[in-house]
């Protein structure tokens, strides 16, 4: 699956930092990650600061899947709205998901410090805005959730929102938690971390079959090379369902442009990160070089060809689509890219094992939450590893 186009942003801005071999010979190593994205980074890094043996491989070069069109906005805010996912998956999960997240953006912050990472991290408010009135009620009721289980939050009017900039707002929610940064620096900084920790990291290796034999399992490339292990962790997103039996998640298209560098970015830029209930919805944000980068526009995935066929008209809807939401900042389009998310029924990820008997683990932060879900898995990954219970183990179980 393609499950890209060509030329994301991030990829023009930082170019290839490294380059790693490929596999070529027989290797025996208690663990294989599966993936060199960002969630295999964050993965690899836990496993070595629990003294885990561990190489990664990754059928492209590292970084090079979905993780290249992310555009990094990190919410605590799940797809699914705290209101409506309390009677999905009952309070205690909802709740405890929602706050999760959160604690994530500030774990991962403290993991770009202590690597010592130039990814542009940066914490900023969140607002989550409508521009519809009949949207207002939606707002106030998942306002009155968050705000009665201890999340700081801040009701916004319309007033507010026009000192935002965004004249035709109606309400809005502003949380305290969120952030940016460039996930590509960030995952290659965490890579080059864990390979001075030891880590081997094989790319153009793509694994064709994953085979039981007795207490291992045996991977064989497409070239016919094996790879004898214990544990095999599938990092690899939605290319995942290729590998699951298990129907669960949705795939969409979705699109992202970048502005030209503004020559003064706006305070509201400065301070936030903004997401519009619109469907399909919008989100924006802004970059350590003054840029406006925004996505959305979501439509169903049947393959990437068509997917892509739709950029040109995407560019134009989302770039019309943000004159009329910040009608005062004069917004140059520059890049524009497409990629492939999942959305499941309840917005939360799938971690740990499909099958209890086979030492197969799988992160699958599905949905806008994917790289706050990855930071969450590193907590749950090694009682997956070692077969102990673990509450994301049960709330984000396969066949749940």
């Amino acid at each position: 699956m393609d499950i890209r186009s060509n030329e994301p942003f991030w990829l023009i801005k930082n170019s290839m930092e490294e380059s790693y071999p490929s596999l070529t010979e027989d290797i025996d190593v208690p663990i294989v990650i599966i993936g060199a994205g960002i969630t295999g980074a964050l993965i690899a890094y836990q496993l070595l600061k629990n003294k885990r043996e561990v190489i990664m491989i990754d059928r492209r070069d590292v970084f090079n899947g979905s993780s290249a069109a992310s555009t990094a906005m990190l919410q605590y805010e799940i797809d699914v709205p705290l209101h409506e996912l309390i009677d999905q998956v009952g309070l205690t999960n909802a709740v405890s998901s929602y706050k999760s997240c959160e604690q994530a953006i500030f774990n991962l912050e403290e993991i770009v410090d202590e690597i010592k990472s130039k990814c542009d991290f940066q914490l900023k408010k969140s607002v989550y805005f409508t521009t519809e009135k009949k949207k207002i009620q939606f707002l106030k009721d998942e306002f009155d959730a968050r705000a009665a289980h201890g999340f700081d939050v801040k009701w916004l009017e319309a007033e507010h929102l026009r000192a935002m900039g965004i004249l035709k707002g109606k309400a809005a929610i502003q949380s305290k938690s969120g952030a940016v940064m460039d996930p590509y620096k960030l995952a290659h900084d965490l890579l080059q971390f864990c390979t001075k920790k030891g880590m081997k990291i094989y790319d153009r290796t793509e694994i064709q079959t994953i085979k039981q034999e007795k207490e291992h399992l045996m991977l064989t490339t497409v070239k016919g090379i094996h790879i004898k292990t214990q544990d095999v962790i599938h990092c690899t997103g939605y290319e995942s369902v290729a590998t699951l039996n298990e129907d669960i998640v949705k795939l969409k298209s979705t699109y992202a442009v970048a502005s030209e560098a503004l020559p003064k970015l706006p305070k509201a830029f400065k301070e936030c990160i903004f997401w519009d209930t619109s469907e399909p919805y919008l989100y924006f944000r802004s970059t350590e070089e003054g840029r406006i980068i925004m996505g959305g526009g979501d439509s169903e995935f049947k393959n990437a060809k068509r997917r892509d066929a739709l950029l040109p008209k995407k560019e134009k809807t989302l770039t019309k689509a943000f004159k009329q939401t910040f009608q005062d900042i004069d917004f140059i389009l520059d890049y524009a890219w497409a990629g492939t998310f999942g959305e499941t029924e309840d917005g939360l990820p799938y971690i740990g094992k499909p099958d209890p008997d086979r030492n197969e683990h799988y992160v699958l932060g599905f949905g806008g939450n994917g790289i706050t879900f990855s930071v969450m898995a590193m907590d749950a990954i090694i009682p997956s590893l070692d077969n102990k219970p673990h509450t994301y183990l049960e709330y984000y179980k396969f066949g749940r």
